[in-house]
């Protein structure tokens, strides 16, 4: 598992104040659909409500009554976009809400959805305005069967209840979002955790493994000297003997395939078994880095390449690779040479050189990580590794590596 950085509290997707769902869904689903049938139904009854108190008004003609009708049904179908675009729902409902009484139960319907699905900001902004032209309603289109100021007193409760209302539903969903992605977070470092502990297990098995097989080494050596110095010892003597070296030989194979069991990482299966790279297979990697662009160089001066031992061979390889995808990365569009000589009993060396680019270039950032790694494998073979910068601005990797004769 590869460590990642968290947002831990809300989605990396969405911004700060955003929630999941805040920027609509492609397609509503069956909560949606209910959600907004109630929504629709409850603007469309206040709407009828306030169409009954105008007609109930004699002094209202017809035609007056028929246009509130058309504005207070367009006012409650255009509830059906709130979703993609509330504050211009919102807006737009507040603006008609002005004049068509009809439209105030879509309006606060807009409201609410506003302050559900967008922060503060905005809410503040459309909510101030609707606050602002509750006294205006009443003014244009008075109720005669209530008073002014009754009017604008439940016009401003019912704004601000509806407000209040969304902004504590949007405040829950945030709560429940930021549990969930601390949940995440919890359980995300809880296998990290694991991971670790597994590792620093594994470790210490190999370790005490370890001990174990140079034990069983040892022994096989001192029996082994033993018979070195005695070749006159008696029949019987060197069969035990023999018998001794036979058993530790096995046993210590049998530890070695434990610890290479232990040291594989979990899951790894028989990926693990996969061909690995060798010294023969240096020209696909110089032909696969040219396939990529790069004008790569390659002196190979090893007659037998099949010969070379295969971890020599593999180290040979990864470090080419290495200083390949270091050369593409710090100096794009140099040319790099690769140059290997070397034999059996002579040890083997590696040689990836590149000048400085001649083109000015973006830098990447690295870790130094890949060269500490190269440094690391080439000791382990037996051998050393060297690398910095030249004097006309490129860098060389050069590795001197064992081949016995």
């Amino acid at each position: 598992m590869t460590r990642t950085e968290y947002r831990w509290l809300l989605p990396s997707a969405l911004a700060d104040d955003e929630l999941p769902g805040d920027r609509g869904r492609a397609r509503r689903t069956v909560r949606d659909w209910a959600v907004d049938l109630t929504a629709f139904l409850c603007a469309a009854g206040i709407g009828v409500l306030a169409l009954a108190a105008i007609e109930a008004d004699p002094t209202t003609s017809d035609s007056v009554v028929f246009a509130d009708s058309l504005i207070g049904a367009a006012a409650c179908c255009g509830l059906w976009l709130r979703r993609r675009w509330p504050v211009g729902v919102a807006a737009a409902l507040t603006a008609v809400s002005l004049i068509e009484p009809a439209a105030a139960g879509a309006t606060l319907v807009g409201l609410f959805s506003l302050a559900v699905h967008r922060p503060f900001r905005p809410v503040a902004v459309v909510g101030a305005a609707a606050l602002a032209i509750t006294p205006l309603q009443p003014m244009l289109r008075p109720d005669p069967q209530t008073s002014f100021v009754v009017s604008v007193v439940i016009g401003v409760l019912l704004i601000l209840l509806v407000l209040s209302w969304g902004m504590a539903i949007r405040s829950r969903r945030q709560l429940v979002v930021s549990l969930r992605e601390r949940a995440r977070r919890a359980e995300t470092e809880a296998a990290l955790r694991a991971e670790q502990a597994q590792r620093l297990a594994r470790e210490a098995i190999a370790r005490e493994m370890h001990d174990v097989l140079a034990h069983r080494l040892t022994l096989l050596s001192v029996h082994a000297g033993a018979l070195e110095f005695r070749p006159d010892a008696p029949p019987a003597e060197v069969g035990r003997a023999a018998g001794v070296i036979r058993d530790s030989a096995h046993e210590a194979l049998q530890d070695l395939r434990e610890i290479i069991g232990v040291l594989r990482a979990p899951g790894e299966g028989d990926e693990g078994n996969r061909p690995q790279p060798t010294l023969v297979t240096l020209d696909a990697l110089i032909e696969e880095s040219r396939a990529a662009g790069m004008e790569v160089v390659l002196d190979n001066g090893v007659t037998e390449p099949a010969r070379a031992p295969a971890a020599t061979g593999r180290t040979v390889y990864r470090i080419a690779q290495e200083a390949l995808t270091n050369a593409r990365k710090h100096a794009p569009g140099a040319p790099v040479s690769v140059t290997v000589t070397g034999g059996p009993g002579d040890g083997l060396t590696i040689e990836v050189g590149n000048p400085a680019p001649g083109t000015a270039f973006e830098p990447v950032p690295g870790s130094g990580q890949g060269l500490i790694g190269l440094t690391e494998r080439a000791t382990l073979a037996g051998g050393s590794l060297d690398h910095g910068s030249r004097p006309d601005g490129g860098f060389t990797v050069r590795a001197r590596l064992p081949w016995p004769a």
